[in-house]
């Protein structure tokens, strides 16, 4: 039964972030193994926590704020840092990675997969009250981190391919920072409320800890459901119709069987845009179907006028 309880969070959510992606789905053995490779983590992450933890014991005593210290700057870093790595090394140059709501799902089976072993090990040593506390909370947070990192990382993946260097940077930054922020804080407030010696502190950090979790849920939510919706690809593929921007603001066309389309295929048939709607960019080659090339950003090529005869 704990073992069930254990599992049943982790496997509520993949299949959620899963079925959310509607445009392309992923392939099941490239996200087994970024589960497992998330799992593997734990290693690195309890190695990482043990030396923090041993020398933060030499300078200060057992205490609220050495709680926070601990949770903010070694417990957060050690666990999404191995996470980062994994979801980098797998999937930065993996040829699925081609839309931008790729990477939150990446990034989710990855710490699951964390979650999934470390939420055994704690239901095993703790018992039911805890299967069902980190049902709710502890679980889904780590979902919440890796939401807030796969954003960020599919930004600085669309900044490589279209802007250099510009952007880049900055997005695979925040992809590191925010899932160790809000990681942090969310152990800082728990740990830090355990550990002082007033109640009336401890009753409102348990608040106040209550009233973050709600708040980083529905934002991940909305982040989720906003990503789905707006799903487009991040990639440029020879020979295929440019679409950095979102489909939606392709136009529409009308496909030999009868059905009207907005997409670059058809939803009926399957054929793919008449290519009398489409340009090739003189200057880099990349075939589009806006004003201005997604990839360099020339803009279409006029069409000569034509002489009266």
């Amino acid at each position: 039964m704990l073992l069930a309880l254990a599992l049943i969070p982790v496997i509520v959510l993949l299949i959620v972030i899963f079925v959310i992606d509607k445009k392309e789905k992923e392939p099941i053995g490239l996200l087994i193994g970024l589960f497992f490779a998330g799992a593997a983590t734990i290693i690195t992450a309890v190695i990482g926590e043990a030396i923090g933890e041993l020398i933060l014991g030499l300078f200060m005593y057992d205490s609220a704020i050495k709680s926070v210290i601990l949770s903010i700057f070694v417990v957060g870093p050690a666990e999404e840092l191995g996470k980062f790595f994994v979801l980098w090394l797998i999937t930065w140059k993996n040829k699925h990675f081609n839309y931008s709501y790729d990477a939150i799902v990446y990034a989710v089976f990855v710490s699951l997969g964390f979650a999934c072993f470390e939420n055994v090990g704690y239901v095993f040593m703790y018992g039911l009250g805890t299967a069902l506390l980190r049902m709710f909370t502890a679980v889904p947070g780590h979902a919440c981190y890796a939401v807030f990192m796969g954003l960020f990382y599919s930004k600085a993946k669309k900044a490589s391919l279209t802007q250099g260097k510009k952007g880049f940077a900055g997005n695979m930054w925040l992809a590191i920072l925010i899932p160790i922020i809000t990681h942090g804080i969310y152990d800082a407030i728990i740990l830090g409320s355990r550990e002082t010696d007033y109640d009336i502190i401890a009753g409102i950090g348990a608040l106040f800890w209550i009233a973050y979790v709600i708040a980083m849920f529905v934002v991940c939510i909305i982040i989720i459901v906003k990503a789905s919706k707006n799903d487009y690809c991040i990639v440029t593929m020879p020979n295929q119709v440019q679409t950095f921007y979102k489909p939606a603001v392709l136009g529409s066309w009308n496909c030999s069987c009868g059905t009207v389309n907005n997409l670059n295929f058809c939803s009926q048939c399957g054929k793919p845009r008449p290519l009398g709607t489409t340009w090739n960019c003189p200057r880099c080659g990349v075939l589009c179907t806006f004003n201005f090339c997604g990839n360099c950003g020339s803009p279409k090529p006029q069409q000569p006028t034509p002489v009266p005869q």
